[in-house]
């Protein structure tokens, strides 16, 4: 069992930088990939970015590619998105989820997840 606490939402300017953080718990954390994702208002919830167990692998949506990185500290059961270059356009809910099954796209492949963080981001 993991537990997800995501925390370091806000709202900023155009342009700005936000660093999420998601807090796990459970020490079997340095086992699961995680992943963030997102949800805009009235669309479906999208996937954001991804990094597996170790932290060697990463993988990003086209829209963030460049702009956010994904990064996990298996010490202190956190994985961080430090998102730079923000647009109105990501104002989102962020969700933080963790998988058993390894470095996933697929929303369905995640087993747990947080209870998200609100972007939002001003022009």
């Amino acid at each position: 069992q993991v537990q997800l606490v995501e925390s370091g939402g806000g709202l900023v300017q155009a342009g700005g930088s936000l660093r999420l953080s998601c807090a796990a718990s459970g020490r079997t954390f340095r086992y699961y990939a995680m992943a963030w994702f997102r949800q805009a208002p009235g669309k479906e919830r999208e996937f954001v970015a991804a990094v597996s167990w170790s932290g060697g692998s990463t993988n990003y949506a086209d829209s963030v590619e460049g702009r956010f990185t994904i990064s996990r500290d298996n010490a202190g059961n956190t994985v961080y998105l430090q998102m730079n270059g923000l647009k109105p356009e990501d104002t989102a809910v962020y969700y933080c989820a963790a998988s058993r099954t390894g470095l996933t796209l697929r929303e369905l492949r995640y087993d747990y997840w947080g209870q998200g963080t609100q972007v939002t981001v001003s022009s």
